[in-house]
């Protein structure tokens, strides 16, 4: 996710990131499909993210642009992708500013493919809906407008591990070994209590977890229904699987195991690096993150096990391409080639993303880490992508999340009571609903 892809969040769904400049100068204007950039044809085909998806990071562009010698492809993105979704908005609204390709968090599909269609491409006028059987179902239909138009190609899905450094849980006297782990965590509570136990015998400036708010996110990704029911009925309110998430993330918080630190702020960020946290749930496209910001000095220190509590999944993205493109034909060709199952293996072998193409998903099975000790990644998120739910996604799934973790960083970050938290959470989301 990138995060953010995120993430997501959003997000977010991914490697260092780098924000290239303003989004609105960077991205392009808008207008007619026309045929070239510049004299002898060539054509720059813009492309806006948030977070990172990796292309960038794993030679994709440059692959693609060998193939396409009259093909340049130039990316701007956005760290934080509530940033980007609010920047996209304006945009959309204007009809100008916008990239080629705009990455789409799951988060925000529903938002598109009932409230937005018509500011969206439908793909099928190019072919897309000869490529419905490389993909999972889910990831499919999620794209799908109400009248079959086809919005959007999914790039990655975020099935849910615990990624922890190896090196921390030593010096404190904790196992380190996957398969260990995974049964003293197979649950929550496990999960807290091991905390407490490494919180007795920490390493210096070293907590258990990064933020109660990725607790928060990876908790409410094992469920299937959220925010909304399969009706299409709010339900966040009184949801008990919602409410689970919270309280386990509040206590999290009381008990001191938590570092406070904002997801994609600088802070956390930096916190990768300095050992400031010893366990981050962590969907699949967290690993390129990871490895960004944690750099060389991390590889050989992280390991992955399994969540507890069962298979979820915590974002995930889409590639659109706007109705205001400067050139959907092409921006099209690169969608389709960016997510078919040959690159998104690739993406997965280099970056982490885990595939949503069925056919890459099978390649993919027998691939290690050697930056995460040579954890088996392909087995670890291909069993966690098998058992997650197929989740029910609403049109502000993305906005009512913002807010409960939003009202978590409250607790954690300036001692708020739960309940006025809470309480601060509901009033977010009225708000966002108008």
């Amino acid at each position: 996710m990138p995060i953010t892809r995120a993430a997501g969040k959003a997000a977010l769904r991914i490697g260092a990131v780098v924000l290239t400049g303003s989004l609105l100068a960077a991205c392009g204007s808008g207008g007619s499909d026309t045929a070239s950039d510049k004299p002898g044809g060539k054509v720059t085909v813009t492309v806006d993210l948030f977070g990172s998806f990796g292309y960038k990071e794993a030679g994709l562009y440059a692959e693609y642009e060998k193939l396409h010698p009259e093909v340049t492809i130039k990316q701007t993105d956005t760290e934080d992708e509530a940033d980007y979704w609010k920047s996209l908005q304006t945009r959309l609204a204007g009809g100008g500013g916008l990239a080629d390709v705009q990455g789409i968090e799951v988060g925000r599909i529903a938002s598109v493919t009932q409230q937005q269609a018509d500011r969206f491409e439908d793909l099928r006028k190019y072919g897309a809906d000869g490529l419905k059987s490389q993909f999972a179902e889910a990831k499919w239909a999620a794209a799908t407008g109400k009248n079959g138009e086809v919005l959007g190609l999914g790039t990655d899905v975020g099935p849910e591990a615990m990624c922890y450094r190896t090196d921390l849980f030593a010096q404190a006297g904790l196992p380190t070994d996957r398969a260990e782990l995974a049964k003293k965590w197979s649950t929550w509570d496990g999960y807290l209590e091991l905390g407490k136990q490494y919180k007795a015998k920490a390493p210096a400036k070293s907590a258990w977890l990064d933020s109660v708010g990725s607790l928060y996110s990876i908790m409410i990704g094992q469920e299937k229904e959220r925010y909304y029911d399969a009706s299409g009925a709010l339900i966040w309110e009184t949801n008990p699987a919602l409410k689970t998430a919270w309280e386990t993330s509040v206590e999290a918080s009381s008990a001191g195991l938590s570092a406070k630190l904002d997801q994609w702020s600088p802070q956390w960020n930096q916190a990768f690096a300095a050992g400031s946290f010893a366990t981050i749930p962590c969907p699949a496209w967290m690993l390129g993150y990871i490895k960004g910001q944690a750099g060389e000095t991390g590889k050989g220190k992280w390991d992955i096990a399994a969540l507890p509590g069962g298979a979820g999944n915590w974002g995930g993205s889409y590639l659109a391409v706007p109705r205001a493109a400067k050139h959907k034909k092409e921006a099209y060709e690169l969608v389709k080639w960016l997510t078919a199952p040959e690159q998104q293996a690739k993406i997965f072998a280099k970056q982490g993303n885990f595939p949503s193409s069925t056919g890459a998903i099978a390649e993919v099975a027998g691939t290690t880490d050697p930056y995460f000790s040579g954890a088996p990644i392909g087995q670890i998120f291909g069993d966690a992508a098998k058992a997650a739910p197929v989740q029910v996604l609403g049109v502000h799934d993305q906005n009512i999340s913002q807010q409960i973790t939003n009202a978590l960083s409250e607790v954690e970050r300036k001692g708020l009571a739960p309940e006025k938290a809470w309480e601060n959470a509901k009033k977010g989301v009225a708000n966002t609903l108008g």
